[in-house]
């Protein structure tokens, strides 16, 4: 098997419908893949009304339901665990591949071996550039995120967002988002396993490419490979300073923030 594509399913069985719908109308040529579907969600009962849906599409597709909420990383990491590919597309439900978009991803990284990870350009569904490949995070990056500071030092926001950088040309990043990305699975032998579940939500795609980095590997954006993400910052729409007490994605935002500077700061 050449691609595992992997999808982490969570109170979201419609966009995990038309994702993989999304991927079966486009041909990817000699490509042998199967796409992994993860339930994340138990109680709900979503994976059968998927499973229906997919009935006679006519392509490899596994199911697999996890017995509770392993958040993104462990979700991922559950679908990686069963996966025959070479390698590993990390997709969110909702993404929309467009043509050639996974093929591009593919066949750059199987021609790069000194890329690690690569992941493509994301637009929202008005066609709209999202910014998906980043400068490290600083300790101060998320309160110019998250209020009004990132106005006041718009050149720091605007440099960890690397704006000052074409985004329409491949190039390297500290990490890319991981709403899609693309590596090799054998990778993860060499950074001690996938996604670090002690992050639920949030800043598990961070650490993965900077694990994947310190193998001296680039995090590569590729403009050239396209996708729509109907990204929606959950954890960003309330105000700041009343969305800590109200949103759990918030506080799970805030949680693996401090996580992530622990463990790569904090010895």
């Amino acid at each position: 098997m050449d691609l595992s594509i992997i999808i982490v399913n969570y109170k979201s069985s419609d966009k995990t419908i038309k994702c993989v719908n999304s991927i079966q109308k486009f041909d990817l040529g000699d490509i042998l893949f199967e796409i992994i579907i993860v339930d994340n969600k138990p109680e709900n009962n979503e994976l059968s009304e998927i499973k229906n849906s997919f009935k006679n599409l006519g392509i490899n597709i596994n199911y697999i339901q996890s017995k509770k909420n392993l958040g993104m990383g462990g979700g991922n990491n559950l679908g990686i665990e069963s996966a025959s590919g070479k390698y590993i597309l990390i997709l969110n439900p909702d993404i929309i591949v467009k043509k050639d978009s996974i093929k591009i991803l593919y066949n750059y990284l199987k021609n790069s071996k000194e890329v690690g990870i690569v992941g493509p350009k994301l637009i929202y569904p008005n066609g709209d550039l999202q910014y998906s490949c980043f400068r490290g995070w600083k300790k101060y990056t998320p309160f110019l995120r998250r209020t009004f500071l990132g106005k006041i030092f718009k050149k720091q926001l605007n440099g960890f967002l690397m704006k000052d950088k074409d985004h329409d040309k491949v190039m390297t990043a500290d990490w890319i988002m991981g709403s899609c990305l693309m590596f090799e699975k054998k990778i993860l032998d060499d950074i001690d396993g996938g996604f670090d579940e002690r992050f639920f939500m949030y800043f598990e795609d961070t650490d993965l490419c900077r694990r994947i980095k310190q193998l001296g590997k680039k995090v590569v954006y590729n403009p050239e490979s396209v996708v729509v993400h109907n990204h929606g910052r959950e954890s960003a729409r309330e105000a700041w300073y009343i969305s800590p007490f109200v949103s759990k994605l918030t506080r799970e935002h805030i949680k693996s923030y401090i996580k992530y500077f622990l463990k790569w700061y904090g010895k």
